[in-house]
C-alpha cells in the first residue's frame, strides 16, 4: 500500500493508545485489510442523493408524499426503466403502488381477475425498481436496510438476473412460491418500502415543521422513525420547544397560533393538551363578544367544523392572545437587556377614545372590549387567567408525545448544519448595512456570526436539559421566546413582531416588520462568502440554503440569490402561504450529477393520489450540473472514511512491526 511508506514508528507510537483500541474492532491483519478494501471501495461509489425541504408547517399529507415520490424521482426511474416495456397508464399504477403499497393493494385485489398473474408481473417489477435504486451502495448498506424476514429472498433478487438461463427458473421458483404461500401482499409492501427508503439517502429540514398546517406531530412522528436526517431549527420549532421549556409565553403563542389557523388537532389530538379550560375561560369572558377580528385565517371550506365550533375557537384565539400579551410583557420586564419595552401596548390604550397612543400619534383601534385587562395595571393576569396558564402549563409538561418529539428535535436538530459544502439555516445571520457581521449582546456577553448561532443553540439546549429554577435556566427560557421574536435573533432578525398591531390596529402602516439587513444583503456574492467563510463552508460548490421567507413565485421572485452562492427554498407548502407564492413548495436535490430544484404544485389529497394516481406535478429546474460524477470520496462523508483507512493502514504496520499482537484464532500474516 503505497501511502503506508508515509506512516512512520514515530506517528504510530504517538497514536499507540488509539490503535490499540481500534484493535479489538479489526485484531488480525486480515481483519484490517479487508476493512480497508471495503472501505477503499466505496469511496469510489456514487455520492447518495440529498433531500433539503423548508417550512412544511404541518401539511404532512404534502411532506409525506414528497418523500414517498421523492420529488418525483421514483416516477424518474419508473419512466428510465420502463419506457419501452409499459404505456403511461401502467407506469403510473406502478408509481402509486410503491407510493401508497397497503391502499393500493386494496384497490388491486377489488378488480383484478387474475392476481396471481399481476403478482407476477408486478414482483418483477418491483425487483427491476428496486436493483436500481440500490446500485449506489454497497450490499452491506442494502443488506442493513432490508426487513428481516424477507432480507435473505430480496439479497437473492437484487443480486441474480432472471436473463441469466442458469438463474431463470430458480427466479421464478422464488416469485410463485411467494405468491402460494400467500406472502405477496407482505413482499410487495417490503419492497415499496424498500424503494423508499433506498432513493433517498439523507433528508435535510431546514427548519419550521410546527404550526398552520394540521399534522405537526405526523411529520414528527415520521422523521422520528426516518433512516438519515437533520433539523436546522426554525423560529416556529423554537417557540415549541420553548413551551416544552416550560415558558409560558411561548405555551401561549403556541396555542394562539394554533387558534389563529383554526388547527386544534396537533395540540388535542397529537400531544393531548387538553383545551377545555380554555373553552370554559373563552366563554364566560367573552361570550357576548362577537370576536370578529380573530375568525381563524383560513378558508372556511377547509376548517370542516360548524358554527358553534367556529364560534368557540374565536373565543378561545382572543382569550389566549391578550394573556399572551400579558405573559410577555413580565419576560420584557424581567430582561431589560432584550432592549423590547416597545413591544408593552396595552397601557397605551385610551379606552375613552378606542384608539392606540403610539410614536407621538392616535390609531383607531379594531376592537375596543378588554374585561380581563385592568387599566390600573394592565400587564397583570386576573386570577382566573393565573389558574388557566398553570393548568396548560401542566398539559404540556406531561405530554409524554411532546418529550418524544421535542428530544428528537434535539438530537437530530441545531441551529446551523454544514454538510457537503452547504451551510443549512432557517433564516438569518444578522448582519450590519456594510454586511459585517452584527455584535450582538446576549447574557452579558458579545456574539456574533458563527459565535451567536453557536450560543443560541447552547442556550436553547439548557432551556429545556437545565436544572428548573436555576438563574442559568430560567435565563435560557426567555431567550428561546426572545429567539422566536427578538429583534437581533438569528431566527427572526426584524424590528418587532407586530402582534398587538396585527390584530388591533386598523392602520397598516403599523403591521409592518422591517427586516434586517441580511434579507436585502444575501443577493450579494460577497456577502454571501464571508458567510460561507465564517461558518468553514469551503469548496468551489459551496452555497447557502435558507427557508423562513416564502418566495413569491407568482411575482416573479426566483429561489437563487447571489449568482447562486445562496437558494431560498420555502415555496409555499403551508397552504396558508400558497397564494402568496403561486405554488406549493420546492424541494432541493442533491445527487451525484449535480444540483436541481424541485417545484411543487399543490397536493390534491392522500386519498386522490391512491385512487386517481393523482401525483404532485412538479418541474425540475437544474441548478448545477458536476463535469465529472461526484463520489463518496469527494463528500464529507469521504472525508471519514479517508480518516478510517489512513487509521486502519497503521494498525497494519503496527501489527507487522510488533509493536501491536495479532489476537484471534486465525491469524495470517
Amino acid at each position: 500500500m503505497s501511502t503506508q511508506s508515509n506512516i512512520t514508528p514515530e506517528s504510530i507510537a504517538s497514536d499507540l493508545r488509539y490503535l490499540q483500541l481500534l484493535s479489538r474492532s479489526f485484531p488480525t491483519v486480515a481483519e484490517a485489510s479487508t476493512e480497508i478494501i471495503n472501505l477503499e471501495a466505496i469511496l469510489n461509489l456514487p455520492k447518495g442523493t440529498e433531500h433539503f425541504l423548508t417550512d412544511v408547517h404541518g401539511e404532512y399529507e404534502a411532506f409525506q408524499h414528497v418523500l414517498k415520490n421523492a420529488s418525483g424521482n421514483v416516477k424518474r426511474k419508473v419512466n428510465e426503466i420502463f419506457a419501452n416495456t409499459l404505456r403511461d397508464a401502467e407506469r403510473k399504477e406502478l408509481c402509486t403502488l410503491i407510493y401508497y403499497p397497503e391502499e393500493k393493494l386494496q384497490l388491486v385485489k377489488a378488480k383484478e381477475t387474475d392476481l396471481d398473474d399481476w403478482y407476477l408481473v408486478t414482483l418483477n417489477q418491483l425487483v427491476k425498481v428496486c436493483q436500481n435504486v440500490s446500485s449506489k451502495y454497497t450490499r452491506s448498506k442494502v443488506r442493513k436496510s432490508l426487513p428481516a424476514e424477507f432480507s435473505y429472498i430480496i439479497q437473492e433478487l437484487l443480486h441474480e438476473s432472471s436473463v441469466d438461463p442458469n438463474k431463470h427458473a430458480y427466479i421464478d421458483v422464488i416469485f410463485t412460491t411467494i405468491i402460494s404461500t400467500r406472502r405477496a401482499d407482505d413482499f410487495i409492501v417490503a419492497l415499496c418500502n424498500l424503494i423508499q427508503r433506498l432513493i433517498i439517502d439523507s433528508l435535510h429540514i431546514v427548519g419550521d415543521i410546527y404550526d398552520r398546517g394540521p399534522g405537526a406531530h405526523i411529520i414528527m412522528d415520521t422523521l422520528c422513525d426516518y433512516h438519515n436526517f437533520d433539523i436546522q431549527w426554525g423560529n416556529h420549532d423554537i417557540l415549541w420547544m420553548g413551551a416544552a421549556s416550560g415558558n409560558d409565553s411561548c405555551i401561549a403563542g403556541v396555542i394562539r397560533m394554533a387558534m389563529r389557523y383554526g388547527n386544534l388537532a396537533t395540540l388535542e389530538e397529537g400531544y393531548g393538551i387538553n383545551l377545555l379550560p380554555l373553552a370554559t375561560f373563552a366563554m364566560e369572558t367573552y361570550g357576548d363578544d362577537p370576536c370578529d377580528i380573530f375568525v381563524p385565517k383560513v378558508n372556511r371550506d377547509d376548517l370542516m367544523m360548524g358554527e358553534k365550533t367556529l364560534r368557540l375557537i374565536t373565543q378561545m384565539h382572543k382569550a389566549i392572545t391578550i394573556i399572551q400579551l400579558k405573559l410577555e410583557a413580565a419576560i420584557i420586564d424581567r430582561r431589560p437587556d432584550f432592549g423590547m419595552a416597545d413591544r408593552k401596548l396595552l397601557h397605551r390604550i385610551d379606552r375613552q377614545k378606542g384608539t392606540l397612543v403610539y410614536g407621538g400619534k392616535e390609531y383607531a383601534l379594531r376592537d375596543t372590549n378588554f374585561p380581563t385587562v385592568d387599566p390600573d395595571d394592565p400587564y397583570r393576569l386576573t386570577d382566573e387567567e393565573r389558574e388557566l396558564v398553570d393548568k396548560l402549563h401542566a398539559s404540556f409538561m406531561n405530554s409524554e408525545k411532546l418529550k418524544k418529539h421535542i428530544r428528537c428535535l434535539f438530537a437530530h436538530g441545531s441551529m446551523y448544519l454544514v454538510v457537503n459544502s452547504n451551510l443549512l439555516y432557517h433564516a438569518s445571520v444578522p448582519l450590519n448595512e456594510d454586511g459585517s457581521f452584527k455584535h450582538v449582546m446576549v447574557d452579558g456577553g458579545e456574539y456574533w456570526g458563527r459565535r451567536l448561532l453557536d450560543k443560541a443553540d447552547q442556550l436553547t439546549r439548557i432551556a429545556y436539559f437545565g436544572e428548573a429554577g436555576d438563574e442559568e435556566t430560567e435565563f435560557a427560557k426567555d431567550y428561546v421566546w426572545y429567539l422566536w421574536c427578538g429583534a437581533d435573533a438569528p431566527l427572526f432578525d426584524k424590528d418587532k413582531m407586530a402582534t398587538f398591531e396585527r390584530y388591533f390596529v386598523a392602520d397598516k402602516e403599523l403591521h409592518k416588520e422591517k427586516k434586517g439587513c441580511y434579507y436585502t444583503l444575501r443577493n450579494q456574492e460577497e456577502v454571501c462568502d464571508r458567510i460561507l467563510d465564517e461558518f468553514g463552508a469551503t469548496g468551489l460548490h459551496a452555497h447557502i440554503i435558507n427557508g423562513h421567507v416564502p418566495v413569491k413565485t407568482i411575482k416573479g421572485e426566483q429561489p437563487t440569490k447571489a449568482g447562486g452562492k445562496l437558494f431560498v427554498i420555502d415555496g409555499g407548502f403551508s397552504k396558508a402561504y400558497q397564494p402568496e407564492t403561486g405554488i406549493a413548495g420546492y424541494t432541493l436535490v442533491y445527487h451525484s450529477r449535480g444540483m436541481q430544484l424541485v417545484q411543487h404544485e399543490p397536493f390534491l389529497s392522500r386519498q386522490k393520489a391512491i385512487e386517481e394516481g393523482q401525483d404532485i406535478k412538479s418541474t425540475n429546474v437544474v441548478l448545477e450540473l458536476s463535469s465529472q460524477r461526484m463520489m463518496v470520496s469527494d463528500t464529507d462523508k469521504g472525508k471519514e472514511l479517508e480518516t478510517q483507512i489512513q487509521d486502519l493502514k497503521k494498525l497494519l504496520v503496527a501489527y507487522r512491526i510488533g509493536l501491536i499482537k495479532e489476537k484471534g484464532d486465525k491469524i495470517r500474516n
